[in-house]
């Protein structure tokens, strides 16, 4: 009777998983995608089928399958395995493991240890220290997985003594395989609009990708003893596409910056683009205006000065409206500061004179421009033809700005040539 309650149980808990537990790959070949590091003949392969997996860290964006083959390596290992996530893992907790981990190695010496450590990213520098020595007496092997770049959030030290490995976003096919590999299992089917539809959606994340498929089948009723998902369903399903962008990580900063050099690079449709992905996920249109107004001053400059103007604008619109309004000015901003001539001119005469004013010699202020000395041998420009005179500004005069013969700067550039020659 107990046996056949035990298995009464393990039958429930399997009808319960949820698709994306169910769809977990039982071997190497079942993973979708990651075939750079995953593929035959590959390093991370050959040490996993070998069951000799050192340090490592995997990251990337979410439902890539950084889990997945974290477990599916703690299935296959002979080794001891924890399984932490560092949002909730306390120090005193890390502790113990990382004692039953010494003692193992010490008593045991064949016997190995295991940490999976998921959102490694969120321990600070000292939780990272503590796990320093164990990782680095070879007391266990830790496995961290992040969706942050690790070599902004783990500490040089550690780091040193992992092997990175980079997941990506999966691709189509990926994702048409998963979807073969689930009709397969729950026998049901797909029309081709919908599959297309959510493959679309899901933006690369397989979670999230059978996620919407189980929520799918949940609510379809069967038609004809099978259940079929159609494009309308599908759209009930997975409303909206997940953008993957988080205001305080990587993406944040993958994003804008390619914002910023979609504008200065002259293209208005990239820079529209990554302006919808920041507006669609919340960011404060208000950071976003700022960027522009930087790029209109730094990279546009005095080749189309009213760049600076249009950007400003965009700023104030940002200061007094809110969304959907305020897409209109920025968009307007951005467009306008893609479409201008280029010139950084007046970014680096600044910064050459900076550094001439911390590192060149001292220059005092002649005397006929000094405040108070009655304009004594001052020449008043508007005086002369042209309103220009020749006469000395600045002693050992040194030259900063340098008009390029974009838009507006080239009149600026013939200008002072034409002034130089009198």
């Amino acid at each position: 009777m107990e046996d056949f309650f035990t298995k009464e149980q393990e039958e429930f808990k399997a009808s319960s998983m949820p698709l994306a537990a169910k769809m977990a790959p039982q071997k190497l070949d079942d993973f979708a995608g990651q075939q750079d590091i995953l593929g035959k003949g590959k390093m991370l392969r050959r040490l996993i089928e070998a069951d000799k997996v050192t340090s490592a860290v995997f990251f990337g964006p979410p439902g890539v399958g950084k889990t997945g083959l974290a477990r599916f390596i703690a299935k296959q290992t002979k080794a001891k395995v924890f399984e932490l996530n560092a949002a909730a893992v306390g120090v005193a907790e890390l502790k113990q493991v990382l004692t039953e981990a010494k003692y193992r190695q010490e008593n045991q010496s064949s016997s190995r240890t295991l940490v999976i450590l998921d959102e490694i990213h969120h321990f600070n520098k000292t939780q990272q220290d503590v796990l320093l020595p164990s990782v680095e007496s070879g007391q266990i092997i830790l496995i961290g997985l992040t969706t942050e770049n690790p070599y902004f959030y783990i500490n040089n030290a550690l780091l040193s003594r992992f092997s990175v490995f980079e997941f990506k976003p999966l691709k189509r096919e990926d994702l048409s395989k998963i979807l073969k590999n689930a009709e397969t299992l729950q026998d049901f089917t797909t029309t081709s609009d919908a599959a297309d539809y959510l493959i679309t959606q899901a933006n690369g994340d397989a979670r999230r990708f059978l996620n919407a498929i189980e929520l799918a089948l949940i609510t379809t009723p069967y038609n004809g003893g099978k259940k079929e998902i159609t494009l309308e369903i599908a759209k009930e399903c997975i409303q909206l596409r997940h953008l993957n962008y988080d205001k305080k990580g990587d993406s944040h900063y993958d994003i804008i910056s390619a914002f910023i050099k979609s504008m200065r690079g002259s293209d208005p449709d990239a820079a529209v683009y990554w302006l919808a992905r920041m507006l669609a996920s919340g960011e404060d249109p208000r950071f976003i205006a700022r960027r522009i107004l930087i790029c209109a001053a730094e990279d546009v400059g005095l080749a189309e000065p009213t760049a600076l103007v249009v950007a400003e604008a965009a700023f104030k619109s940002a200061e007094v409206l809110g969304m959907p309004e305020v897409r209109i000015p920025l968009a307007e901003a951005a467009i306008y500061v893609a479409c201008a001539p280029k010139s950084n001119a007046s970014y680096l005469a600044i910064d050459g004179a900076l550094e001439e004013v911390n590192n060149g010699p001292r220059r005092d202020v002649p005397k006929h421009l000094q405040n108070g000395m009655k304009n004594e041998g001052y020449k008043y420009a508007h005086d002369f033809p042209n309103h220009y005179v020749k006469q000395e500004y600045m002693p050992n005069p040194k030259k900063f700005y340098k008009p390029t013969e974009m838009g507006k700067e080239k009149n600026i550039k013939e200008r002072q040539a034409a002034l130089k020659k009198k």
